[in-house]
């Protein structure tokens, strides 16, 4: 079984895919870039106010799929800066605090000239 799931309080996808797909138990959130859905404006102020909307939207899809961040179980953060890691990453440990999923970072070009964009993978309860 395959479901789609959408919600207003996350951006409206830019293009052909989902906000997140659920799937055999397993929620797939699409890369989540730091645009907010009230404004239609991309967060200000760098890496740790972008990392904070994206990371935000993210828990939001996540709470239309019926899961929280305790859900996550893989996480991919694409930096467009390697030298943002350290603040990006102070940012991310306030959404979990303890026993934080598995993550890969590493160094790309997000599109739309943001700096940070993340996808996860978290297990519906």
């Amino acid at each position: 079984m395959r479901e789609v799931i959408r919600t207003e309080n996350a951006p409206v996808p830019a293009g052909a895919y989902s906000q997140a797909i659920v799937s055999d138990g397993l929620v797939f959130v699409a890369g989540q870039g730091p645009r907010d859905p009230r404004t239609g404006q991309n967060a200000a102020g760098g890496v740790a106010a972008e990392t904070r909307q994206v990371l935000t939207n993210i828990q939001s899809i996540l709470a239309a799929a019926g899961c929280q961040m305790k859900d996550v179980v893989k996480v991919n953060v694409y930096l467009r800066d390697a030298g943002d890691f350290a603040e990006m990453n102070k940012v991310y440990e306030t959404f979990w605090p303890e026993n934080p999923p598995a993550r890969t970072t590493v160094q790309a070009i997000p599109p739309a000239d943001i700096l940070v964009e993340i996808d996860c993978i978290a297990r519906r309860p």
